[in-house]
């Protein structure tokens, strides 16, 4: 049973979901998404080969209400000690049932596999050592981290040395010899958020454009702020060539609300719905072209010079395919200034943050003049974030604990 706390935790498991299966169909797999709805699973409970289990609940924070107060309460109030009451329940079933638990993300999935006695693997996928080990040292976190030697912490690396935790990976090798110094048989395996995106380069049409992708990220109502600023804020780009804004949108019913936005910023519909490359609406103002897709993320995340992100694991991918991205963030509950730097450190400085509408353009404006500079800033983004392949290693790795019977 695979047990994700969050919607990039739901991508990660998936891709090891489905390795896993392909190396071995027989294997019984389930899914509890302690998040949002587990859209990302939708397509194999459909094909009848994984099961999810659970009831989902809407939270406002995203599943971010550790890092707000105000988020807390939000998600209080909408039912979340009900949800983890069930959550809870159905683990410890699990357990009894002989189940083997992939527990994904931070600690809580991790002490919920602890706690039900079961067997249990962790696939640790938020935390990296490259968040305080580069970049400036001056936060009390990051002497908090320097004195223990890694992100995690000791209550998490206690859980990971539990004689029933079978396997820890983690996502880069940085992190591993972290925990490795405190007796955690730690392996960096690969980074599972770089499998799945397509390599297809932009098609011809859009050669003439310089190129942007602008992700606002999925958490409602935030995801709709997010597109509104940064849309603004592209408006202040001073360069030649006309532009076109890639949208991926991680859902179709986000369409009205997206028009409204668009509108009310002055763009003009085109009603052309070509079909074609994924393409659902274009909008026109001047010499900017958006063009606006749904879930189609993974399809056009290579046809972007430059990102404008205020995004979670969508932002980590797109810098991991060597494409520098800038943030302007703002004080939702998920893609706050605290978590742009964070972000940025992690990713080597591959995500600059801008402070204002004016500063992002500049910013996006060196990238696109400058070749060098984008290619060299985008190669230690790609670096951080490490090649294709992990969730087939993480699989093998899984199947084999397996047919060893541990």
């Amino acid at each position: 049973m695979f047990l994700c706390n969050g919607h990039g935790e739901d991508m990660i498991a998936c891709r090891v979901i489905e390795a896993l299966h392909e190396m071995n169909p027989n294997i019984s797999q389930e899914v509890l998404p302690m998040v949002g709805d587990g859209k990302a699973f939708l397509k194999h409970v459909k094909n009848g080969w994984l099961a999810k289990i659970g009831t989902s609940i809407f939270l406002p924070s995203g599943g971010f209400s550790n890092q707000s107060f105000s988020g807390l309460v939000l998600d209080l109030k909408a039912g979340l000690l009900g949800s983890l009451w069930v959550q809870w329940t159905l683990t410890q079933r699990a357990a009894k049932e002989g189940k083997i638990i992939v527990a994904v993300g931070d600690l809580l999935p991790l002490l919920f596999a602890w706690a039900s006695g079961a067997n249990y693997f962790f696939i640790g996928t938020p935390k990296s050592d490259y968040t305080w080990a580069s970049g400036p040292r001056s936060a009390l976190s990051d002497c908090y981290h320097r004195l223990k030697g890694t992100e995690w912490d000791p209550w998490e690396y206690w859980l990971m040395r539990s004689s029933r935790c079978k396997m820890v990976a983690v996502r880069d090798k940085i992190t591993a010899r972290g925990l490795r110094n405190h007796g955690v048989k730690a392996l960096s395996l690969g980074n599972p958020m770089m499998d799945g995106i397509s390599k297809r380069e932009c098609p011809n049409d859009f050669k003439r454009y310089r190129r942007l992708i602008l992700l606002c990220g999925s958490r409602l109502p935030e995801a709709y702020q997010n597109f509104k600023k940064l849309l603004i804020a592209i408006q202040f780009i001073r360069i030649k060539s006309s532009i076109a804004v890639f949208v991926p949108l991680s859902s179709s019913a986000m369409r009205k609300k997206i028009a409204l936005i668009l509108m009310d910023l002055g763009f003009k519909s085109t009603y052309q719905s070509t079909g074609q490359n994924g393409i659902s609406e274009i909008w026109k103002k001047n010499s900017l072209l958006i063009l606006i897709g749904f879930n189609q993320f993974s399809y056009w995340a290579k046809w972007g010079e430059v990102g404008v992100a205020n995004a979670g694991t969508a932002t980590e991918q797109v810098v991991g395919l060597g494409i520098p991205c800038v943030s302007l963030p703002a004080k939702g509950h998920q893609f706050n200034f605290n978590f742009a730097k964070r972000q940025s450190r992690l990713l080597g400085g591959s995500v600059a943050i801008a402070k204002s509408y004016e500063t992002l353009a500049k910013q996006v404006e060196f990238l696109l003049n400058s070749d060098f500079d984008r290619e060299i800033i985008g190669l230690r983004g790609a670096q951080r974030m490490g090649p294709e392949g992990g969730s087939h290693s993480i699989a093998l790795s899984i199947s084999n604990h397996l047919s060893q019977g541990s």
